[in-house]
């Protein structure tokens, strides 16, 4: 009875993680880049009580042996990196990626992540920043404002500034929008605020 108990243990507290990924999916249901989590379980040891083939007479054997298993346990968490659906919303820098690949975006003391979500923004500098304000990188800097008309960026990731100079129409490319890959992405660490670190 005390092994039954323990037992039902494992599966309840296995249980609770999952419901606590899935609530955890579902809170996120509108947010931009984000990539639901998935709960992988395994089973524990076994007992054995009887091995398969052990002699049940002077001529027989068992055909099965007997195991009783001790339970569930919590193997990993993964995130799915899968294409997610697009949706249009008439911002120039609003992109999205289309396949594998993430943004890359500097964090306040010089280090870096990368992002899935292209909800893009301008800051008080003329600089390409995530609703938080880190800086997309390779930076991109958008100067003299008060001749922009509108800002363009092509299938490739190319940014174009296009601008009325005296009358004319000009068009200025500030950069490109690099995509980063990695071989294993569900090994990266999420850090919050749709961002994810590098680890070994």
């Amino acid at each position: 009875m005390i092994r039954a108990l323990w037992t039902s243990a494992t599966g309840m507290e296995a249980q609770q993680t999952n419901l606590d990924v899935i609530s955890n999916n579902i809170a996120n249901v509108n947010t931009v880049g984000f990539k639901k989590s998935r709960a992988n379980f395994e089973d524990l040891i076994y007992q054995n009580l009887r091995d398969p083939g052990v002699m049940s007479s002077t001529e027989t054997r068992v055909p099965t042996g007997m195991q009783v298993g001790l339970g569930v346990k919590l193997s990993d968490i993964s995130k799915t990196f899968s294409q997610g659906s697009l949706m249009k919303t008439d911002r120039p820098l609003d992109i999205a990626i289309q396949g594998k690949g993430f943004f890359k975006v500097e964090l306040p003391g010089g280090g870096e992540a990368y992002t899935r979500a292209g909800n893009f923004q301008i800051d008080d500098q003329g600089y390409i920043v995530t609703p938080e304000g880190y800086r997309l990188s390779p930076n991109i800097q958008i100067t003299a404002p008060e001749t922009l008309i509108s800002i363009n960026i092509s299938e490739n990731g190319n940014v174009y500034a296009v601008r009325n100079e005296g009358g004319v129409q000009t068009t200025e490319e500030l950069g490109q929008i690099n995509l980063y890959n990695f071989i294993n992405p569900p090994g990266l660490q999420a850090i919050g605020q749709n961002l994810f670190k590098q680890t070994d």
